[in-house]
């Protein structure tokens, strides 16, 4: 079986190996060809082109990189209809993906177009399901709450639940280490006091706008607890010194599953990051700072579709993580509910209660496996 895959970022490329490794034990003839990253290549996939040739995110890097978007469009295209895959997996990365599926999807129906992590149409820009009806065979859904959302307000019946690969990491991560904190604070040389982490987000900017009110949040709190960083991968180190000067914040960089195993308490800017940081039981604030806070927070009610922006409230389907959002987050707002979940606090039991709800709602491990399977019996089904 011919497999195309495409993925525009670095998760993608992270998501898109594992499923090429189940598709792979699976099909014995399976050859894999697309847009990706080091990860897929490293599975055997031939890379037409490389993904950071393709991911600019807003719209200043995107008009200024839309010549090089535009024929990677253009490139890939051409190469699904010359080499005429059984499969095209669009992976992610809705604003290229999509186009590409309605593109193949009138030039060559033959094909089948399966959409691993699918478009989050139930946060913002609904109408894309449209696009998806037209174009897309079955869903292969991350978030169990995704499938209810698409069948009983858009009735499109072709989505699976597969799991959450976010799952499958944490699960990894703590089979494959021994926890051993007395490690930890060694090789970090930390000292004894209960640890409070950091996780301000992956961009500069949003880093900017999170870590200071963070660190600000978590002053009075330092001489009694150790206040850890999360470094994002792809940022410099060198990016923080600056930012936590005059703070006493310590900036650890490729430990953020460590962190999160020995952590007290944690500051999570919105994203992945919150499921993660709920799935190893660390009660959390969610805090994310944007500008012209009181226009965005009334423009959210407006635009999100969804009443949270957390992965954790959004599974849980109740306000189970605070969110502190635009004008909302404020030092002291995060230092009020911050205090209420470190030991002691009232909200700390009832959300690490929560959290047991999440677990159970995300299923059992093994994401990639479940969607390879189900994939190849909808292809044997049409076979």
């Amino acid at each position: 079986m011919k497999y195309y895959l495409i993925a525009g970022e670095a998760s993608g490329d992270l998501h898109a190996s594992r499923l090429i490794q189940a598709l792979g034990q699976r099909d014995g003839a399976a050859r894999f060809r697309g847009v990706g990253g080091d990860l897929m290549q490293a599975q055997g996939t031939s890379l037409v082109r490389h993904y950071r040739d393709l991911a600019y995110m807003g719209i200043l890097p995107v008009l200024t990189h839309l010549p090089i978007i535009l024929r990677g469009m253009r490139d890939t295209r051409a190469d699904i209809l010359e080499w005429q895959p059984d499969v095209l997996i669009l992976v992610d990365y809705p604003g290229f993906n999509l186009s590409m599926a309605r593109y193949i999807r009138k030039h060559a129906p033959r094909i089948r177009i399966f959409y691993y992590i699918s478009p989050k149409i139930w946060a913002w820009k609904e109408w894309r399901i449209r696009q998806i009806r037209r174009s897309v065979d079955h869903i292969f859904s991350i978030l169990p709450f995704e499938v209810d959302y698409f069948h009983q307000r858009h009735h499109f019946s072709a989505v699976t639940y597969v799991g959450n690969p976010s799952l499958d990491e944490v699960v990894a991560y703590q089979a494959s280490h021994t926890k051993n904190l007395t490690h930890f604070i060694g090789k970090n040389q930390l000292d004894e006091r209960p640890i409070i982490a950091l996780l301000a987000g992956s961009r500069q900017q949003e880093i900017r706008d999170n870590l200071s009110r963070m660190i600000e949040a978590t002053r009075p709190l330092s001489d009694s607890y150790q206040l850890l960083l999360a470094c994002a991968p792809g940022i410099d180190p060198d990016f923080y010194a600056p930012l936590i000067e005059q703070s006493a914040v310590r900036p650890l960089t490729d430990q953020t599953y460590e962190l999160l195993r020995y952590a007290t308490a944690a500051l999570v800017t919105s994203g992945t990051a919150t499921l993660e940081t709920a799935l190893f039981r660390v009660p959390q604030v969610v805090c994310y700072y944007i500008g012209c806070g009181r226009f965005i927070s009334f423009m959210r009610r407006l635009v999100l579709k969804i009443p949270y922006i957390s992965l954790v409230n959004l599974i849980a389907d109740r306000e189970l993580v605070p969110e502190l959002v635009a004008d909302g987050m404020t030092p002291q707002n995060v230092r009020r509910h911050l205090l209420s979940i470190l030991p002691g606090g009232e909200a700390r039991t009832p959300m690490l209660e929560g959290y047991d709800l999440v677990a159970q709602r995300l299923g059992q491990p093994g994401a990639p496996q479940q969607a390879a399977e189900r994939m190849l019996e909808l292809i044997g089904e049409r076979l």
